[in-house]
């Protein structure tokens, strides 16, 4: 079985403003149609995968979901699907919105948007959300790395800030979404000095050789266990990520160095994430 713990739930038009569109263009060749529906992700992936959705609030950046959509998304498929809130905590009413999503409509996790929302998650100010979300059993799926949106500061998806996280809040689950890429070997330090700090490979197959060379440093870093399985759907596909996986796992390697271990690349494509993060009863 498959677990995607990085897949998206947008309807285009209501969920976010023109320039978040026209930008989402620099993710690939062209405006990619983010509208999400069930029946184009279950045909691109395995039978019986289990999948986390999340929305996204970062007002900064055009980007608002409603999380009464993800929570009525998923509630029609619960064998399937796991819905996650979002949060902007710069924006007011934040606390009401965590608290409905997770008390009224029974969402199990949080995802933040550091970096398109515009702000430090390192920042003491934060530490309610945080403090929360480790009482409650809340993982956070939270964005690190690059970006296509042009308003989005860059500084605020470093990895090296969910250190300070961790550190304050030992038994938050977290998983830092794209291994921080570019800044992998950052987001590999990160994930290995925590014991509930994860990360996922989400859209990364579609640049090969980057992904090769974070995987390599993952395996000379020893942490094979701490990587997860996402696709970052409607951006690229389960079928499409899984293939990514073991097209650069076919490697030979290069003179001097050895290949990737494709055992350990497919424990991750199976890996069962949901229990690492506390959400399989």
């Amino acid at each position: 079985m498959i677990t995607d713990v990085h897949s998206h739930l947008f309807r285009h038009s209501h969920d976010f403003t023109d320039p978040f569109a026209s930008d989402s263009a620099r993710a690939h060749a062209g405006e990619v149609d983010l509208t999400v529906k069930w029946e184009e992700y279950a045909a691109t992936a395995p039978d019986g995968t289990r999948t986390i959705v999340v929305g996204g609030k970062a007002r900064r950046s055009g980007l608002w979901v409603d999380d009464t959509a993800v929570a009525a998304y998923t509630a029609a498929r619960p064998d399937r699907l796991i819905g996650y809130l979002s949060l902007d905590p710069t924006q007011p009413g934040w606390r009401d919105e965590l608290r409905y999503g997770h008390q009224e409509l029974g969402l199990r996790g949080i995802k933040l948007m550091p970096m398109y929302a515009g702000f430090d998650p390192a920042d003491e100010a934060y530490d309610e959300l945080y403090t929360y979300a480790e009482r409650h059993g809340l993982p956070l799926l939270v964005h690190t790395g690059t970006t296509f949106v042009s308003a989005a500061p860059l500084e605020y998806a470093m990895p090296r800030h969910l250190d300070a996280v961790a550190i304050r809040h030992p038994e938050l689950r977290m998983v830092l979404a794209h291994l921080g890429h570019p800044f992998e070997g950052e987001c590999i330090a990160v994930v290995r000095k925590h014991p509930h700090v994860y990360a996922d490979i989400s859209a990364l197959h579609y640049r090969p050789f980057q992904l090769w060379h974070s995987l390599r440093l993952v395996q000379d870093y020893g942490v094979w266990d701490k990587l997860l399985f996402g696709s970052d759907y409607p951006f690229t596909t389960v079928d499409d990520s899984v293939a990514g996986l073991r097209k650069v796992a076919a490697v030979p390697g290069i003179p001097g160095l050895d290949p990737l271990d494709r055992d350990e690349v497919e424990k991750l494509i199976h890996r069962d994430a949901l229990p690492l993060l506390g959400l399989s009863g």
